[in-house]
């Protein structure tokens, strides 16, 4: 049986993988600071045995000795509200935290895997983003700290692989949304929904024409599988190529629930990427990977998870 330690396990995305794990007949540790997871995430999981430390990955993880076969590291806080709030605890989870997460790989073998994300590409002026384009980031601007914290983190990983050969994988995020995702994220989908089921205007920041490429949470988690699985240590976008404005997923939101709320718009936050979409072509032939969920499938299983969430 092969063990994993998910740092971040008990977060949104964590949490998910942690469920494919125990599917693929893993032994899973979850690490998790509780700063922006949610405990009750991965209460089926503990009820089943596995075992949770509560803990900082910037602290001393010297007592983590193993065996592992492979380290996930997907502990950062990831939304704009965390941005102001938290800056400097979230370069230090990609800094310190990371750091400490590759020393572990390289005490006990173990593959580890960095989570980063599409933010590295900034406020991107190429379209779609692709691996090999370097981006275009305010590393002092108010998004700065979560850009340049994933940056880093891709650094120190491939740094770690050259100078003590550990095995790296780097997976960069795009939108994603599903169940477990916090009400008070921040980010388009969960203001959405909570203000549609809470019978509030939709804030729609800008003219609501930027654009965003939702990929459903399985999915993702299933394109982070598969590359653990792979030989590959350079960067993979995971992230669903279908391209759609802010405006038309207020409107597939309220489709979706039933409702016309009114729209309402609000400046433009500084350094908001206006086009987001990934190129996969990577991922496709590398890890034979594409999603699976239409983004009216997804939005539908999204909404019955805020409803009984926000209805309680």
């Amino acid at each position: 049986m092969r063990r994993a330690l998910v740092a971040g396990g008990s977060g949104f995305v964590g949490s998910h993988l942690c469920d494919r794990l125990i599917d693929e007949n893993y032994e899973v540790v979850i690490l998790d600071s509780l700063v922006t997871g949610r405990k009750k995430n991965i209460t089926h999981l503990i009820e089943k045995g596995v075992q949770f430390i509560e803990g900082n990955i910037a602290d001393d993880l010297s007592y983590l000795k193993g065996p592992f076969d492979e380290i996930y590291n997907m502990a950062s806080p990831a939304s704009p509200v965390d941005f102001k709030t938290m800056p400097i605890y979230i370069l230090e989870t990609s800094g310190q935290g990371h750091k400490n997460l590759l020393e572990l790989g390289k005490r006990t073998g173990a593959k580890v895997l960095f989570a980063s994300s599409s933010e590295v590409y900034g406020d991107a002026e190429k379209h779609p983003q692709k691996e090999d384009y370097f981006g275009n980031v305010n590393c002092a601007g108010e998004r700065g700290c979560y850009d340049e914290a994933k940056r880093f983190g891709e650094a120190l990983s491939m740094a770690y692989k050259r100078e003590h050969g550990v095995d790296v994988r780097i997976v960069r995020i795009f939108n994603t949304y599903g169940p477990r995702m916090r009400p008070d994220d921040g980010r388009v989908i969960p203001n959405f929904f909570s203000q549609v089921i809470q019978g509030k205007s939709l804030t729609i920041y800008g003219d609501g024409k930027q654009t965003r490429s939702l990929c459903y949470v399985t999915d993702l988690v299933d394109g982070i599988f598969k590359l653990m699985q792979s030989n590959c240590s350079e960067p993979v976008n995971i992230g669903n190529p279908f391209e759609t404005t802010i405006l038309d997923i207020a409107d597939s939101v309220q489709r979706v629930c039933g409702s016309k709320n009114e729209l309402i718009f609000q400046e433009l936050p500084e350094n908001d990427p206006k086009l987001r979409k990934p190129d996969i072509s990577k991922a496709s032939s590398l890890l034979s990977w594409k999603p699976q969920y239409s983004l009216k499938d997804g939005l539908e299983k999204t909404y019955e998870y805020f409803r009984a969430e926000l209805t309680q």
